[in-house]
C-alpha cells in the first residue's frame, strides 16, 4: 500500500479527484449534470487517444510532432470519402485508420533509413500534411455525412458516451500490448537500452518503425472519434492537439529517453488537462493563461523526471 501511494499514478488520481470535486462545487454542481458530464467525457476521448499516440513513440525515445495534424488530415480524408466520394461509413473509417498507419509507417522508415531524429522527420511530415489539408480540401467544412456514424458519436451506454468507451478500450489495448505481447516488451527494451537490446537480438530499427506506425494508427483512431462525435470536419481540426499530446504522457510519467510508459498515468493526465479546459470555459479565463499553465506543468514534469533519473542513477 505504501508503495502504491508513492507512485505517480496515485498522485495523479488523487489530484484528479480533488480537482474534479473542487470544480463541481465551484460550478454549483452543474458539472455533474447529465449533459455536462456527457460533453466532458466526449471531448476527453480525443486527448486520451492522442496522448497514447505520443506515448508510443516516446517509449523508443522519439517524438511525433505530426500527430495532431495527422489526426485532422485523416478526419478530413474520411469525411471527404463519405461526402464527395459517396463511400460507405465503414470503408471511410477503415481508410482513416489505414491512412494514419501508412503515414506513421513512412515516418518510421524515414527515421531508420535517413538516421535523422524523429523530431525533424515528423516536423517535416507535419508541414507537408498541413499543406495537403488546405491545398487539397481548402477551408470548407464537411458535414451531413453518414447519419449512422454520427449517431454512434452521440450515443451513450449506461450514461457513458460511446466515444469515451472507445478511448478507454484503446487505452486497455495499448496497456495489454506493452505488458503482454513480445513486440511491446521488445519495443520498451529497445527504448530503454538500444545497445543491450541489440545484443539480445532485438532490432532497434524494427522497433522504431513499429512505434511510429502504431502512433499513426492511433492518430487515425482519434480522427474517427472526431468525425463521429463532432458531426462536421474542417481543415483546422488537429491544430490544437500537439501540446495535449505531449502533456498527457509527460505529466503521466512517461520517460522522454524511452523505455518507460504509463497508460494509466497518460489517461489521468489527459483527464487533468481536460479539467483545466473546462475551468477555462466555465470562468472565461484567457486561453493563453491556460496554455502557460499546462506548458509550465509539462516543463516541471520533465525536470522532475530528470531529477528522479539522477537520484536513481546515484543510488545505483
Amino acid at each position: 500500500m505504501k508503495n502504491l501511494v508513492r507512485t505517480n499514478e496515485f498522485t495523479l488520481a488523487a489530484t484528479a479527484v480533488v480537482g474534479f470535486a473542487t470544480l463541481a462545487v465551484a460550478t454549483d454542481f452543474n458539472l455533474l449534470t447529465a449533459g455536462t458530464m456527457d460533453a466532458f467525457l466526449s471531448f476527453l476521448a480525443v486527448p486520451m487517444v492522442i496522448g497514447l499516440a505520443q506515448m508510443v513513440v516516446l517509449a523508443v525515445g522519439q517524438m511525433n510532432l505530426s500527430v495532431g495534424v495527422l489526426t485532422g488530415f485523416c478526419a478530413m480524408a474520411s469525411a471527404w470519402l463519405m461526402v464527395d466520394a459517396a463511400l460507405p461509413a465503414p470503408l471511410a473509417v477503415l481508410a482513416a485508420l489505414a491512412l494514419g498507419a501508412l503515414v506513421g509507417l513512412l515516418n518510421g522508415l524515414l527515421v531508420v533509413f535517413t538516421r535523422i531524429n524523429g523530431f525533424i522527420v515528423t516536423l517535416a511530415t507535419m508541414t507537408i500534411l498541413e499543406g495537403l489539408r488546405y491545398g487539397v480540401h481548402g477551408t470548407g467544412t464537411y458535414q451531413g455525412y453518414s447519419p449512422g456514424l454520427r449517431a454512434v458519436g452521440q450515443a451513450s451506454l449506461l450514461g457513458i458516451p460511446v466515444v469515451f468507451l472507445l478511448a478507454l478500450a484503446v487505452a486497455v489495448a495499448t496497456a495489454l500490448f506493452f505488458r503482454r505481447t513480445v513486440s511491446g516488451r521488445r519495443l520498451l527494451a529497445s527504448g530503454g537500452n538500444p545497445f543491450a537490446a541489440r545484443l539480445s537480438g532485438i532490432s532497434n530499427d524494427r522497433a522504431l518503425v513499429l512505434a511510429h506506425t502504431l502512433s499513426g494508427l492511433l492518430a487515425g483512431v482519434a480522427a474517427v472519434i472526431v468525425v463521429a462525435a463532432f458531426g462536421s470536419v474542417n481543415a483546422s481540426i488537429g491544430d490544437d492537439l500537439l501540446l495535449p499530446s505531449f502533456a498527457a504522457p509527460i505529466i503521466g510519467g512517461v520517460a522522454l529517453v524511452g523505455g518507460v510508459v504509463s497508460v494509466t498515468g497518460t489517461v489521468l493526465a489527459a483527464f487533468l488537462v481536460r479539467l483545466v479546459d473546462v475551468t477555462q470555459a466555465q470562468f472565461d479565463i484567457n486561453r493563453r493563461w491556460v496554455d502557460l499553465i499546462i506548458g509550465a506543468v509539462v516543463l516541471g514534469a520533465v525536470l522532475l523526471g530528470r531529477a528522479r533519473e539522477r537520484l536513481t542513477g546515484g543510488a545505483r
